[in-house]
């Protein structure tokens, strides 16, 4: 795997045309918990996919579309035009350096603008190629895998504290919080501010004292470790198989 952490001179010499783009977010994961969790999910996934590719793995961008925690102070959140435009301008960049293929990775849940963006930049320059990876069932076979299968939670619940014990327990204060939110008001999850359908922004429910620290970890990593695995998959056959179709070869 390549990075910005190494000299351009590396990069240069290891012949590969394929970089690993990864967005995370700055948003609220209730009162406990730091808010840079999708970010550090995304370097896992841009990480994995550049071990597997041989790609060229940039630094993660910290900032999504977080409109729905936008009350939580601290919570950053940026137009899917600004974010768009930035992404095309690097993928633009990189291009001219020649690199032809690109893997985009999201950390964040609400990122809708995604699939979008991917085909329009597929559509508009007709020499690179732009793919995401395949979820299909491997969130619920991980669930099975870490030994919470069935798990119904979307934000800042018991995978999130998992989460963070695993990837920044020392950013983390443990502590009961959020609460069973009633499926019924999921219909207005992207309409409305989460301060206004949640107690304290979690949309799940965490429980201290029945776990350690140290379970709480464990079931963060299998859970990650098993997703991320499962998205990798058959990766470089997708993005060879993709291009070589794309560019009529």
């Amino acid at each position: 795997m390549l990075s910005f952490r190494d000299s351009t001179k590396v990069i240069k010499e290891s012949g590969t045309d394929i970089a690993i783009i990864s967005v995370g977010a700055t948003e609220q994961f209730g009162p406990y918990l730091p808010m840079h969790l999708d970010t550090l999910i995304a370097e896992q996934y841009a990480n994995a996919f550049g071990e597997v590719l041989g790609g060229y793995v940039l630094p993660t961008i910290p900032f999504n579309t977080s409109e729905e925690h936008a009350s939580y102070k601290g919570t950053i959140t940026v137009s899917p035009n600004v974010l768009s435009t930035m992404l095309e301008e690097i993928i633009v960049n990189l291009s001219r350096q020649g690199f032809k293929k690109f893997v985009l990775c999201n950390g964040h849940g609400g990122a809708y603008w995604e699939s979008s963006f991917v085909k329009h930049i597929n559509f508009k320059y007709l020499e690179i190629l732009l793919i995401t990876t395949h979820r299909h069932l491997a969130w619920e076979d991980a669930l099975k895998d870490a030994g919470i299968e069935g798990l119904k939670e979307r934000h800042a619940g018991f995978l999130s504290v998992c989460t963070a014990m695993w990837l920044c327990p020392e950013f983390v204060k443990v502590g009961s919080m959020g609460s069973e939110v009633p499926v019924e008001i999921n219909k207005f999850a992207d309409y409305v501010f989460w301060d206004k359908l949640t107690e304290d922004g979690c949309w799940g429910k965490f429980e201290s004292g029945v776990y350690s620290d140290q379970q709480l970890a464990s079931i963060g990593k299998i859970f990650w470790t098993s997703y991320i695995s499962k998205r990798s998959e058959h990766l470089k056959e997708t993005l060879d198989k993709a291009y070589q179709l794309k560019m009529g070869r």
